[in-house]
Parts: C-alpha cells; sequence; structure tokens
C-alpha cells in the first residue's frame, strides 16, 4: 500500500526493516523480507469461518519473525492494521520488543467488532505498547473496542512533497473533476456520479475522472452508462503518485463523498488531502476524520452522507461563485501545509516510536 511505502521511507531517525507475507508490485528501496506462509494457514481460515475465533499466526511463521527481529537488532515492531495484528498474537507475545499496532480505518469495522473477537481484541490491546490512529475520529472507535486510552494516539499518514499551485476556474465552463480510490462502497462513488450527472446538466462541457479500480468498477459503468455519461466520465485506473500528481494539475474540483458501510469508515483519505495540497476546492462529507482536515466553508464545502443533491449543489455553488472557489483553493492548501505537512508528520511519527521505545517490554 502506498502509504505504508510513504511512511517508511519518510523515517530518518530510524532504519526500516519491512516484512510482509505477501507481495504484489514492486517495492522501492529496501528490499522486505518475505516470511512464507504457513501451509496451516487455510486450514485456520476454515476454523475460523465455522468457530468466528480470529486464526493465529503459526509457531514456524512466529519463529522466522521473531529470528529476524533478533538478527537486525530491531528495537520496535509496528504492524499495521489492527486487523492484521488480531492474528499475529503469537508474535506480539514473543517479539521481546515494544510492539506499536495503527488502525486506519477499514479495521474498525466487521469481524473486528464481533464478540468472538473480542477476547483475541482485548488480549492484543493489553500487551501492545502504543496505538495509533489515522484520525481522532478513528482513534474513538478503537477507544470503544476495549483500547486503553492512554495507549491511543494519532498518527497521520505521510504525504508526498506538496506542491502548491494557482488554482483557476476554467473560462469555457469545461469544469474537470477528480475522484481518486478503491471503488469500494465507502468510497461513496455511486453519490459522486450522480452528483457529477446535475452538474453535468448545468455545465455540459465538464468532465468527470475516476482514478482506481476495486469491485465495483463495473456496477460503475453500468450507473455511468444509465444516466448517458458516457462521454463525460472516464475511469482512468489505478495511477502511479506521479500520474495521480499530473492529474491534480489539470483538475478544477475534488469529491470524496465518503460513506458509512457496515461500520467501515475512513480516516483522513490520503487522496483528499492531496488534492487540497495542491489548493484544489473540495466537496465531501461529514464522515469519519474528514472534517478534522476539511473545515466547513474555510478549506471545502462538507455535505451528509449518501446525499447526491447536496454534493451537486455544492459544486454547483463553487463554479458559480469565484470568490469562493479562491478562497476554498487558498484555504485547503493551507489547511494542509499547517497540519499534514509530510514533514511534521514524520516527526510525529518518529516522537512516537521513541516515546514506544523508552517502554520496558513483559
Amino acid at each position: 500500500m502506498l502509504h505504508v511505502h510513504r511512511h517508511v521511507h519518510a523515517l530518518k531517525s530510524f532504519r526500516p526493516m519491512v516484512i510482509t507475507q505477501k507481495m504484489q508490485g514492486s517495492w522501492l528501496g529496501e528490499t522486505p523480507h518475505l516470511v512464507k506462509r504457513s501451509a496451516g494457514r487455510e486450514l485456520g481460515r476454515l476454523v475460523e469461518r465455522w468457530t468466528g475465533t480470529p486464526w493465529q499466526l503459526s509457531p514456524g511463521e512466529t519463529r522466522q519473525i521473531t529470528n529476524l527481529l533478533r538478527q537486525e537488532n530491531a528495537a520496535l515492531l509496528h504492524i499495521f492494521f489492527g486487523s492484521a495484528a488480531i492474528h499475529l498474537l503469537p508474535l506480539i507475545k514473543n517479539a521481546h520488543v515494544p510492539v506499536v499496532v495503527s488502525f486506519h480505518g477499514s479495521d474498525v469495522a466487521g469481524t473486528m467488532t464481533s464478540r468472538a473477537y473480542r477476547k483475541a481484541l482485548q488480549e492484543m490491546f493489553a500487551r501492545v505498547t502504543l496505538v495509533p490512529c489515522r484520525s481522532r475520529h478513528l482513534a474513538d472507535q478503537v477507544r470503544m473496542m476495549g483500547c486503553p486510552d492512554h495507549k491511543i494516539r494519532v498518527m497521520r499518514a505521510v504525504l508526498p512533497p506538496i506542491i502548491r499551485r494557482q488554482i483557476a476556474p476554467p473560462s469555457d465552463g469545461a469544469w474537470s473533476v477528480l475522484q481518486a480510490g478503491r471503488m469500494v462502497p465507502k468510497k461513496g462513488m455511486t453519490s459522486a456520479i450522480k452528483a457529477f450527472a446535475q452538474f453535468h446538466q448545468q455545465f455540459p462541457h465538464a468532465t468527470f475522472t475516476i482514478a482506481g479500480d476495486g469491485p465495483l468498477k463495473d456496477r460503475l459503468r453500468e450507473l455511468v452508462s444509465d444516466l448517458g455519461l458516457e462521454g463525460a466520465v472516464t475511469f482512468c485506473g489505478f495511477l502511479s503518485q506521479e500520474q495521480l500528481s499530473a492529474k491534480f494539475e489539470k483538475t478544477h474540483l475534488y469529491l470524496h463523498p465518503s460513506e458509512t458501510v457496515d461500520g467501515d469508515t475512513e480516516g483522513v483519505p490520503n487522496a483528499l488531502l492531496e488534492a487540497m495540497s495542491h489548493g484544489i476546492p473540495s466537496v465531501a462529507t461529514r464522515h469519519g476524520g474528514i472534517p478534522e482536515a476539511v473545515e466547513h466553508e474555510t478549506s471545502g464545502l462538507l455535505c451528509e452522507e449518501n446525499e447526491p443533491d447536496q454534493l451537486a449543489q455544492s459544486l454547483i455553488r463553487l463554479a458559480k461563485d469565484p470568490a469562493l472557489y479562491k478562497k476554498l483553493s487558498e484555504g485547503a492548501a493551507q489547511r494542509v501545509a499547517e497540519s499534514f505537512s509530510p514533514g511534521a508528520q514524520t516527526m510525529q511519527i518518529e516522537s512516537l516510536y521513541r516515546e514506544a521505545t523508552s517502554k520496558k517490554t513483559g
């Protein structure tokens, strides 16, 4: 995941060692240590489906990882995603270094809140040193899951270098609207397309680009066809960081109407922060950690979840009010520079790591 890669490569006071059991694509920089999955993993998952109790890392896998930690004289183990850590209790018990488990959004929903997971969650929270969360809203959810308050911290994502540019509304009405993210229900892309359909009626030269991939792709394409928007909506697939940055340079409005689905919420979406850092006025929802970044009427416009009409009216309002457009463009860039800059977040992460390494382990 790109945000994990950025996190690892931003570190200055710590030398990272990456351990994984699954690789997709290429990892730039240091070579990850790939620990082969146990042959009994599928059996463990089958038992979980029967009993609801989370499968656990095998003794062999645990031994391989703890040996790596010893060989590299590791000072700290950071497990990304609580939904992964719940299966790594044997590792957490045997790591012999402080363990940090971070939560990022999707890992506070579904089976993570089930009764069968409760005992394992409580043990995990009791054994780990710190539990950083991507937003204050997410921290509240983790607290409700049983994590002691004194272990919870807020740890924002590390953004790429901030590029501020002067954004001007198009003189010919050819508005370029963008949304980037996985095509999953919580990203609200169905609402986004419906909102754009209304916006397009008033601005027929406007275009909407959706960057990303995921299980809803075919359904979203069908919706675009049903609304007669084939010539105005483009699905460009997953974009690299360079490609996404180039896309931002040609974007006038950013749309990110996240929605809560079966308890699954966002932290603070990276793509939204990147759009704001470029000075692109954004229309988003009062969802998860988004209001911690987007201040309504100051650095963007916020709507209620599942309300395409509100989204459309906000887009139209921005397109018809040059003064508001300029205000929100400047406010968005300023908000990210002041509160979400890469340098500030890296310093905060390393401060959190130093705090964790100063604590005794059991």
